[in-house]
Order: C-alpha cells, then structure tokens, then sequence
C-alpha cells in the first residue's frame, strides 16, 4: 500500500490512498460494505500499469475517515455517500476522471455522477454488485431478494444494532464468508479489513444506511434537496460498465437486469463467472480486464 493520506471536504477528514503517476487519468475507487479500500488492491496492479492514477477512499464511518464536528448526524443515508464523493473530488481539484464503485461505493458513484453531469467531470461509471434505480424505499423486491436481504431487515432492529456493537468482527465475517462461498479467505485478509469496521462511527453510519434506504430512519435535512432529485431516479448520461457476480448470494444478478432505460449514454451489463459479492476480490483479472477493455472503448 502506498502511504495514506488525508484531505478535508466540508464534514469529513477523508484517508486515501494514491497510486500510480500523479498526472494520470485518475479513477476514483470507492469500497462497499463490509468492506474497505483495500478491496481493490487485487486490481489496482493493472490500473497503474495501464498508465492510469488510483485514488482509493475510505468512506465515511471506515477506516480513518472521521467528521470534522461532533455534532454533525453520522448519516449512511445514499445521498450523503454520493455527496460525499462529490465533495472528495473537488477537494482534489479533479477535473476529469472515472468513476468505479462497488455495493455502497458504486451507488455512491451513480448519485455523483448524476450531480456532476453539467460539469461533464465524469468520464465512465463502473457499477459492481448493483445494479442502478433500486435505491427507493417503495421499490418491488422478488422473493429471492426479500430473502437475500434478511440483514437489511435485521439492522432494522434493535437487536441488529446490538449485534453490530458487541459482535462486529464475527458478524461481517460471516457476511464475507456466504457472500463469496466460492472463493478461500483467509483470516489475514478479513483481519486487515475489519480494522476499518473498528471505526467509531462506523455502527452508526452502518445502522443509518441500511434502515434510512426502507424509509426507518430520519436523514440528514442537509441532503433534502438532493434525496428529492433522487427520486425517480435521474438519467445517467456517461458511458456506463455494470459488472454483477453471476453468483452474488446479496444481490441476485436479476436485480441488475433491464435497467437499460436509465442510461442515455453507452450502457453494457457483464456478468462475471465464478463470482460471489466481491468480483474485484474473487475474480480480479477478469474486473480489470473489463474495466480497462471499457475505459478504452469509450
């Protein structure tokens, strides 16, 4: 890992990572949940060797990334992450560069995307493990997705917070583990990620995302105006690369189908054989080579 650094936005001191030449095209990587920045270190090899520039966040309530106030509402709501990579860019002075997400960090990646088209700032948008318009509290869930969420309605208890508080560590291992059955994880490796979840804002911000996206937790008022531009969901205009596991036991490959319509731009759904949650860490040669073959091609 290169050394982390930090830049300030509005809220937050936000830890980073860079790599590869600083006047590169930079792609901007966000994490999901349970997981870190770290997530990516299997594909940024191929990033950087292919002439691009990784910077790599920790998002809000992971890792070192702290609010510059107390008093500020330790919101996980999807707006406040899409705001926040907003505002992460532009403390960066980026004027162009991709977006690529995963879980939380590609839904995150889609609501910025969709707040910076007039700047024309996003090049591409890479979406992993979700697929874009399922963020509203009032959408239809198949069977099989009612029961792949069986953690969503958990936290919305208070014996879900509970568990967060005491058994973190043993409770996002075993989402690791029946979320990628098919890959071997060795402790090392969940043990050097679980350090973000040792974040203390990290339940908090946890418990806030998961019960405010089905309508069981107050946002903050601050993102008003953006949840209202959410809803329905705004056309994406840039070339967009959906990559989905075609054995994700969270988010089963139909909740990426048919969303052609809310893409104007250039729009490509991929599944990736042989991957759980986690293609990046599962499948990583087969991500980085999608990645860079899309990044290329438009």
């Amino acid at each position: 890992m290169s050394p982390m650094r930090f830049i300030k936005t509005p809220l937050l001191n936000v830890a980073y990572f860079e790599h590869g030449t600083p006047s590169a095209f930079p792609l901007v990587l966000l994490h999901g949940w349970p997981d870190d920045a770290r997530t990516w270190d299997r594909v940024i090899g191929s990033f950087t060797a292919a002439g691009f520039r990784c910077i790599v966040p920790y998002l809000r309530g992971f890792g070192p990334t702290t609010f510059l106030d107390a008093t500020t509402l330790r919101s996980g709501q999807l707006a406040a992450l899409g705001q926040d990579v907003v505002d992460f860019t532009e403390a960066l002075g980026l004027d162009k560069f991709a977006l690529i997400g995963h879980d939380w960090g590609a839904r995150a990646a889609a609501i910025a995307t969709t707040e910076m088209p007039g700047k024309a700032k996003v090049s591409h948008l890479v979406l992993i493990s979700v697929g874009y318009g399922t963020n509203s509290p009032d959408q239809q869930l198949p069977l099989k997705q009612v029961h792949n969420y069986w953690y969503h309605w958990y936290m919305a208890l208070p014996r879900g917070l509970d568990l967060l508080r005491s058994q973190r560590k043993e409770f996002t291992r075993y989402i690791w583990d029946i979320w990628a059955p098919d890959w071997p994880l060795g402790d090392a490796e969940f043990e050097a990620t679980a350090q973000s979840f040792d974040n203390p804002d990290w339940c908090d911000v946890v418990i806030s995302s998961y019960r405010h996206r089905w309508g069981y937790a107050e946002g903050d008022a601050r993102y008003n105006g953006l949840e209202k531009r959410l809803y329905p969901p705004p056309v994406v205009t840039v070339p967009t690369l959906m990559l989905h596991g075609a054995a994700d036991p969270c988010n089963h490959p139909m909740t990426s189908e048919g969303k052609e319509h809310f893409f104007s731009g250039p729009y490509v759904r991929k599944l990736v054989a042989n991957a759980g949650h986690f293609p990046q860490r599962e499948q990583a040669d087969t991500v980085a080579t999608e990645i860079l073959a899309w990044l290329n091609r438009v």
